[in-house]
């Protein structure tokens, strides 16, 4: 008898967590691994849209660890709308605050970040988008860019609807 109930009260808890959680339109993740985020590889992301009358958030996530160099990241946006215009951009997050300490979730030397790349956009026309990420650090004084960034384990795209 007491078991049931500890499966009944278990049971209930599951169900609240189901439902009480969002669910992203698309949440996905590319793993870079050990051997770095090399210049000339960028990381993409093919997302079919039917319903875009709502606004959405997108985000990047970012898996670092105990490797990542810097305080922040450089990076080439290229996203191509189904009609096939490309928009690019460049962008630039924080990856420590002030003092040098990792920004993100974690308790070990992982961090992951989930990083703003459009707020409340609401996405011209149903269709294929394809989302292009390349790396684009540099050494200061350099021209050229890393061949390779090192700590960067996983990349990721999340869209979702925003809630009211």
């Amino acid at each position: 008898m007491e078991r049931q109930k500890a499966n009944k009260i278990l049971f209930t808890i599951w169900v609240l967590i189901l439902v009480a959680c969002d669910h992203p339109k698309y949440d996905t993740y590319k793993t870079l691994g050990n051997t770095g985020w090399p210049l000339d590889q960028p990381v993409s992301f093919e997302v079919n849209l039917e319903d875009v009358s709502k606004p959405h958030h997108v985000f990047l996530n970012v898996r670092t660890d105990k490797e990542y160099p810097y305080r922040n990241l450089y990076l080439i946006s290229k996203v191509t709308f189904p009609d096939g215009i490309a928009v690019k951009d460049t962008l630039e997050y924080q990856m420590t605050d002030a003092y040098g300490n990792w920004l993100g979730t974690g308790l070990t030397d992982v961090k992951d970040n989930a990083l703003y790349f459009l707020e409340n956009y609401t996405f011209p026309e149903p269709g294929n988008y394809k989302f292009q990420f390349t790396q684009a650090m540099r050494k200061r004084g350099d021209l050229q860019g890393l061949p390779v960034l090192q700590g960067v384990r996983d990349f990721g795209l999340r869209i979702e609807e925003v809630q009211n």
